[in-house]
């Protein structure tokens, strides 16, 4: 299983970041709610360093996640990063308690924010440092064009944006290079499509967070997952990270867990191949 990942394909962020499209997010390395520590730590360090092993080099990350306990958790368990690992970041969204997300897109917290993951994860600069949501308080062009400035200073190499529509993402790129676009986006939520059709066509990563709703289609009788994943010996998690993998070739998915199984499991998916017929059946089970 050890170079399984490389099945996933890669893609170059920015046009000259290259990756492996099948990736890791780590916001599941933090307690319920994303607040606070994990229940077992020596677990999530154990993830991270088994999905380096497994080929992973694309790690999805960000300052609210515990908050800070994820950033934290992956300096400990992988400084120094091993070459070709690329570890992306998202600010932009404050935390008050457990589930609970606040969005502020201040120039200076933003800065301010940006400073403090590059000193919690321990590099020179981020390579993707994206923002986490639009402050609807102020305005976006004062947010994009911190992410410019941040660019320009040298503290960040590339810049995404998170929950974005195709209007906000064309907005962004009047004055900053979108290399990446973060949706919520799995079977059975598509409300995104449009934005992955913009992001296909402009060559710009799209990565689908919450990647995996095969059950939800069960909960509604429908059982095709299951039937393709009869069909091709995978598991249903594996179908559907497969199906994004096949979806699109800009689709960048980031399977999170906090257990090593559950991890090998997901990616598992980068070496499931699904036929033009289970692709037409996956694509009308929504």
């Amino acid at each position: 299983m050890t170079n399984v990942i490389e099945k996933s394909g890669t893609f170059k962020l920015g046009g000259d970041l290259e990756i492996h499209r099948l990736g890791y997010g780590a916001m599941r390395l933090t307690g319920k709610g994303i607040w606070g520590p994990p229940k077992d730590k020596a677990e999530c360090i154990r993830v991270l360093q088994r999905s380096v092993e497994l080929g992973v080099d694309f790690i999805d990350t960000a300052d609210s996640y515990g908050p800070y306990i994820s950033e934290e958790l992956i300096k400990e368990a992988l400084h120094p990063y091993k070459k070709g690992v690329t570890i992306a970041t998202k600010a932009g969204l404050t935390r008050t308690g457990p589930d609970q997300w606040i969005p502020v897109g201040r120039a200076e917290y933003l800065r301010q924010e940006c400073e403090m993951s590059l000193r919690r994860l321990g590099v020179e600069r981020i390579d993707l440092f994206q923002l986490h949501r639009i402050d609807p308080k102020v305005p976006s062009a004062e947010q994009f064009g911190l992410l410019a400035d941040l660019i320009k200073e040298g503290k960040v190499r590339h810049v995404g944006l998170s929950e974005v529509s195709v209007k906000e993402i064309e907005e962004a790129r009047k004055t900053v290079k979108i290399v990446s676009v973060q949706n919520k986006y799995n079977l059975t939520d598509r409300a995104s499509e449009d934005v992955l059709t913009y992001c296909t066509k402009n060559d710009i990563a799209f990565i689908p967070w919450f990647p995996i709703a095969a059950g939800a289609l069960g909960k509604d009788g429908h059982n095709v997952v299951d039937d393709v994943a009869k069909e091709t010996g995978a598991t249903a998690s594996q179908v559907s990270l497969a199906w994004l993998l096949h979806r699109s070739k800009v689709i960048l998915p980031i399977p999170g867990t906090s257990t090593v199984a559950h991890l090998e499991e997901n990616c598992g998916a980068a070496g499931v191949k699904l036929s033009e017929a289970q692709m037409g059946k996956l694509n009308g089970a929504a």
